[in-house]
Parts: structure tokens; sequence; C-alpha cells
């Protein structure tokens, strides 16, 4: 036992008034492997009420992330605490430094408070689908300074959190778990109106991931310059890979228009030429 204890006492680093034993860097790796143990056990227990309640997966995320980065906060405390750092003292002495550091790393720290925003607040969870920037992204992981999104091309992008707080966000999937969408199309003049809207909404009947088929509705919008302007919406899951869906359904509809014989029309554009014949003729005689 005294053996151990000189072993535990032994002087590793030695500075100024500071001294770091053994006994320190065992009592390091406890604190480390005890927090490691709480944020697995937490992890566990709040994933598992997810399985069984079926609970938000965004909520229980943005849930543990903030849990995560409180542990963590306290742990470091207590292993500064426990290399004879003074916590308190620290931070009194390093105000005037941090100030500097904060006007230079303001950004930074307008992503970490954003962050903490986001998670806190929950208006943005996992696998929500958002528009930034024109650019429509799904929501991978939401960190303290960036979050992690996947767009329509499996491409990864690496966001900045105050640019979804300070920017026009428009969360695709934030009310409902599936969105209207809309297919504009023209047909030329004379086609049987009737027999378009009804062959339109045949159109998005046959595609798999349309919801709610009492809801597709096709209308008339517009007499255009070309063509009589149609519009077809329709409900759908697929919010993320919808591009895929709608061109599905544009195959769709050219097909039945020439089963049917209905003519999507070109540009067209009259041209008037006015001759100054006449008036050439009427000079000749004058002279």
């Amino acid at each position: 036992m005294e053996t151990l204890n000189k072993i535990l006492e032994f002087e590793i680093l030695s500075l100024s008034n500071y001294t770091i034993r053994i006994s320190d860097l065992v009592t390091i790796l406890i604190i480390l492997i005890i927090t490691k143990l709480i944020l697995w056990v937490i992890k566990k227990a709040l994933f598992r009420k997810y399985k069984f309640r079926k609970t938000d997966p965004g909520t229980t995320y943005a849930l543990y992330q903030i849990i995560k980065y409180v542990i963590w906060v306290m742990a470091i405390g207590l292993l500064l605490e426990t290399i004879g750092v003074k916590v308190t003292l620290l931070l009194a002495g390093s105000a005037a430094l941090l100030v500097g550091v904060g006007l230079g790393l303001q950004q930074t720290f307008n992503d970490v408070i954003s962050g903490i925003i986001l998670l806190s607040e929950r208006s943005i969870k996992i696998n929500d689908v958002l528009e930034i920037d024109g650019d429509v992204v799904k929501i991978e992981g939401i960190g303290l300074r960036t979050s992690k999104a996947l767009n329509r091309d499996d491409i990864s992008i690496i966001i900045p959190n105050s640019l979804i707080t300070t920017s026009k966000v428009i969360n695709w999937s934030h009310q409902s778990k599936k969105t209207r969408f809309k297919i504009d199309v023209g047909v030329a003049y004379g086609s049987d109106v009737d027999k378009v809207i009804k062959i339109l909404e045949e159109s998005a009947f046959e595609h798999p991931e349309v919801s709610n088929r009492e809801l597709v509705e096709a209308r008339l919008m517009n007499f255009g310059n070309s063509s009589l302007d149609f519009q077809l919406l329709f409900f759908s899951k697929n919010i993320f890979r919808i591009g895929k869906a709608k061109s599905d359904i544009r195959r769709i509809i050219n097909k039945k228009f020439a089963e049917n014989k209905v003519t999507i029309p070109f540009p067209q554009m009259d041209l008037h030429l006015r001759s100054n014949t006449a008036g050439k003729i009427d000079k000749q005689n004058n002279t």
C-alpha cells in the first residue's frame, strides 16, 4: 500500500506553483471514463425512448447534443481543477484576452450561438429538407458551429449555423410529412380543355409517389401568347427527390398527349409586314 502511495505521489511535472502527479493523471483518466460512460447511458436512454415512444428523431438528437455539451463543459472544469488551475481565477484573469479573442473570432462565436439556438429552439431538426439560397438540402447533423447537409446531387455541404438562423430558410418538412408541388404545361389553342385536365390528373394518379389522389388537381391558369397554360397540383412525401418524380410525371403526360393527339406548341409570333408600294406610285404620278 505504501508503494502504491509513493507511485501515485510521484511528480511527473513541476512548474512554478503547479505540480502534476501520477495521481492527477489517474483522476483525469477516471473523469474522462465517467464522462464517456454518462454520455453513453444518456444516449442509449434517449434513443431507446425515441424507438419505443416514436419521439421525433430530430428532437432526440438536439436534446442529446445540448446535454453532451453541458456535461463536457463540467468535465473540463473538473479536469482543470484537478491539475490545480482555478477556473474562476482563470476566467477573471483572462477577461481582457477573451475580449480580444472575441473580436477576432466574432463570426465563429456567432456560429456557436446560432448552433445553440438551433439545438434548443428545434425549429430545424435532423432529416428536415431546407431551401437555403436557392439550394435544396437535407440536414444530416447539427453541430455547435456548423451543420452538415446533403444536396440533391448527393454532395455533402457544411453550412455555418449563422447562415441558417439569419437567412430566409424554407423548411419543406416543418409542418407536414408531405408537400404540394406543381407542374406547368401548355397546349395548343383549340385543344379540348376538359380532356387536357383529365389527362393531367390521370398522369399524376399513375405515379406511385403521389399522395392523396383526391387532392390532385389540374387548372387552366392563363391564355398565353402561344398556348393554353395549365398547372398540375399534387402532394408527395418524397420531398427531397421530387425532381425525379416530376420528370416521371412529365413523361407520362407527354405519352398521353401523343396518344390523344394533344399538341404542345412551339413559341409562336405573328409578324406583320407593311408595304410602301402604294406610296411610291402616288409620288410617281405627282411628278
